[in-house]
């Protein structure tokens, strides 16, 4: 079973992803583009001023998420699927390039049997994530309307969270997750324990 928190930076896709992972013993992925950053040897102020480094940057992340989805076939929770096109849109000119390719579109087509969670924004939670170029409610609006776009061209089904609380978003999780025919028989909850997929450098 795949497990999808998607939806724009500074949401807390992160919270969410680490609560499922602890709870129900999946390894979680997480930390694709920070790894990339340090692979490429760059910085975020690199990436906002030279075209091909952040057009190779996006498109290096997108692969890299499906490469390491595919390296745990029993299932994760991922803080993120296909999220970074949306950055692509803003900062690049590739995004037409790999959004109408073979490998795009089976990746959507694998997003779409997972289970996918759709986390909107909330003013509250705005804050740096260390990654993303800037951090403020109107870039945050335009990344979460991209994805909202993908998700709906895609017919990829999914769940919004638009609650601030914790507890609330918690409660929403738990509750698909009791009435998703044959989840109950995947997962069992397990003793805390997260494991953070990444490749090696």
């Amino acid at each position: 079973m795949r497990i999808y928190f998607v939806g724009a930076h500074a949401t807390g896709k992160t919270t969410m992803t680490r609560y499922v992972s602890r709870k129900w013993g999946l390894p979680m992925i997480t930390e694709v583009a920070r790894a990339i950053l340090a692979e490429m040897e760059t910085t975020l102020n690199a990436l906002r001023t030279d075209m091909d480094l952040v057009a190779e940057y996006q498109r290096r992340v997108f692969e890299r998420q499906v490469q390491v989805e595919h390296m745990e076939p029993r299932g994760f929770v991922s803080d993120r699927a296909f999220d970074n096109l949306a950055y692509a849109a803003e900062h690049t000119t590739i995004v037409a390039d790999l959004i109408n390719s073979d490998a795009f579109r089976d990746y959507m087509r694998w997003v779409a049997e997972g289970v996918v969670f759709f986390v909107r924004p909330q003013r509250d939670l705005l804050k740096e994530d260390g990654v993303r170029a800037e951090v403020t409610w109107d870039s945050v609006l335009r990344i979460d309307g991209m994805i909202k776009l993908m998700l709906e061209q895609h017919r990829i089904p999914y769940l919004p969270i638009d609650a601030a609380s914790m507890q609330e978003r918690v409660r929403c999780v738990e509750f698909t997750f009791q009435r998703l025919p044959g989840l109950q028989r995947t997962f069992q909850p397990a003793e805390p324990s997260i494991k953070v997929v990444t490749l090696a450098h």
